[in-house]
């Protein structure tokens, strides 16, 4: 059976890729449409308030983005080195090695590299590193850095962190009509927070779809089309995107076309994809019939925003992602999508690089398994550095996980 089965590419890749190639040609030439300083360029980490930025009238560029493309492209293990070479340790992310590698060495990166940012925003709600990543960056680009703290979330979101949150949202903002000489407009911050929802609303749709069986979408698929909930959060491309994704997905839903053909197992994906394998490691269960169905990770960004004044939303919804709360939140979280999409099993991603999402996976796992009783995987890797992937023993073990499946159903 293995090897026969060919994997259904989506239309609307093209649509993307000439979508995400507009997004980086005018962030790289943001300023030949007007001057510069009109609209400054920021980098900004992935959980951050896009909305506020874009409001202020500041084109954001996410790191962790290019990270993801330098996967993609297996080019993270030279930048990485260099970013080594220059002092920093194997054992940090990925992604910042990379970027501080493309720094150092721009002819070694995709685009060459990314535009040099007039500021950076970072918000700690996914990670720590960050912190110290943006630092970094602050010092050897020289421009100013604003932070946003986020407090853990153990149990559920309580009042005193959403206002302690929203004074910062509004200090951001103080700080950026500073930086930029702009006056804040609550309108145009709505206008954004609004497209947002309507993107949001969208990529919960085509989610929710692969709840049929068979699946129409497959993880990488939805790995490949996270891209614009991420970068172009708050803009009517990503809302263009969507609608069109949507058209596609509920047309083979109406069909019954999947994914993958003659789907037999339903899984689930836990952590960031394996980019420098994205297709070829999704093939080794695509072969065998196995289709993973939903996610962890794109599913970080199908949360609706929160009710309520617009300071409070964005505090709360951005508080709350699903990397800053406890194990037990974390582990409903998959219980629940295992019942919900009927799955068979589940795979988990040891990621190296991403220790918030990885460290605790043991414990998740045997949890998951008491509760639901089917089988879960874990395989070892890095999310963008090829160096720490060994194939022979990532395709055995997942052999053993697809026989183990076999046997049950």
């Amino acid at each position: 059976m293995a090897g026969n089965r060919r994997y259904l590419p989506l239309d609307s890749t093209r649509h993307l890729g000439r979508t995400m190639q507009r997004y980086y040609f005018f962030s790289r030439y943001h300023g030949l449409w007007g001057r510069p300083w009109h609209r400054p360029l920021a980098w900004i980490t992935s959980g951050a308030p896009v909305e506020i930025v874009r409001a202020m009238g500041i084109d954001p560029v996410y790191p962790e983005n290019f990270g993801a493309i330098c996967g993609t492209r297996r080019v993270t293990s030279e930048l990485c080195r260099v970013a080594e070479q220059a002092g920093y340790s194997q054992d940090l992310c990925s992604y910042a090695r990379a970027d501080i590698g493309a720094l150092l060495r721009p002819d070694l990166a995709p685009m060459g590299g990314l535009p040099k940012p007039d500021l950076l925003v970072a918000c700690n709600n996914i990670c720590g590193t960050v912190l110290k990543w943006y630092e970094a960056l602050a010092r050897r680009l020289n421009v100013p850095l604003f932070m946003i703290d986020t407090p853990f979330v153990a149990g559920e979101l309580e009042e005193h962190a959403v206002a302690y949150v929203s004074a910062q949202l509004q200090d951001l903002i103080r700080q950026l009509e500073t930086f930029t000489r702009r006056r804040f407009k609550p309108g145009q911050l709505q206008k954004h927070i609004d497209l947002s929802n309507e993107a949001v609303k969208l990529w919960c749709e085509i989610r929710e779809m692969c709840r049929t069986r068979p699946s129409p979408l497959n993880t990488p698929d939805l790995f490949v089309h996270m891209a614009p909930i991420v970068v172009l959060r708050g803009t009517p491309a990503a809302v263009t995107h969507y609608r069109r994704l949507r058209s596609e997905v509920r047309e083979r839903v109406h069909s019954g076309q999947g994914a993958v053909p003659g789907e037999r197992y339903r899984l689930l994906w836990d952590n960031i994809a394996i980019w420098h394998q994205l297709f070829r490691f999704y093939r080794l269960f695509s072969d065998r019939g196995a289709c993973f169905v939903t996610d962890t990770y794109s599913g970080g960004w199908s949360v609706q925003p929160a009710p309520g004044e617009a300071m409070e939303s964005l505090a709360r919804t951005y508080t709350a992602v699903f990397l800053n709360r406890s194990v037990a939140f974390r582990t409903r979280q998959m219980v629940n999508l295992i019942r919900d999409f009927h799955l068979d099993g589940f795979v988990m991603h040891s990621n190296r690089s991403c220790k918030p999402y990885s460290l605790v996976q043991e414990e998740i796992r045997h949890r998951v398994i008491d509760e639901t009783g089917v089988p879960g995987l874990v395989v070892e890797a890095d999310m963008a550095d090829a160096r720490i992937y060994a194939e022979e023993q990532v395709q055995t073990r997942v052999q053993a996980f697809l026989e183990a499946l076999e046997t049950r159903i």
